[in-house]
């Protein structure tokens, strides 16, 4: 799997948000996933990593 770059911000302004999850990021064989549920699949979706652990 290509390595995608991060892209640096401290704030990010997005419209239309139909929701959001909070979850933990797990390990997937040498990769990591991110659980969401199956309704999502071929949608655009945003990953925001936060600085603090909370």
């Amino acid at each position: 799997m290509k390595k995608v770059p991060l892209t640096p911000a401290t704030e990010r302004k997005v419209n239309n948000i139909r929701g959001f999850y909070i979850g933990k990021v797990k390990p997937f064989g040498t990769s990591a996933k991110v659980d969401c549920p199956k309704e999502h699949l071929g949608k655009t979706v945003y990953l925001v990593i936060l600085n603090n652990d909370e």
